[in-house]
């Protein structure tokens, strides 16, 4: 699970484990609440997340700039500024299904 001391440390995806990536930046009061949403549903999902920042990665600065927070899932943007909970869970739950047929 994601702590303050690990949040830099990346978790590689598999079929049962989403990457779940919360983009943030210093300073960032909507980053405050994002962290709680993110942390909340990985939790109670079991999911492993990780959070990078904009002050370190010139790359997401470039792409993100304007939209932290942001929360990746797999590498695709699936939320952004304000993070909806169940949209999340829905998203991650979704994932953990396996295909039909």
């Amino acid at each position: 699970m994601h702590t303050p001391d690990d949040a830099n440390r990346s978790c590689g995806p598999s079929a049962a484990q989403p990457e779940l990536v919360l983009v943030t930046r210093t300073g960032c009061h909507l980053c405050v609440a994002a962290r709680a949403t993110v942390a909340a549903v990985a939790e109670e999902l079991g999911l492993a997340w990780q959070e990078r920042s904009l002050d370190d990665d010139a790359v997401l600065a470039g792409r993100f700039a304007e939209e932290v927070p942001v929360v990746l899932v797999n590498g695709v943007q699936r939320d952004f500024w304000t993070i909806d909970p169940q949209r999340l869970r829905r998203i991650l739950l979704a994932l953990r299904e396996p295909p039909a047929g």
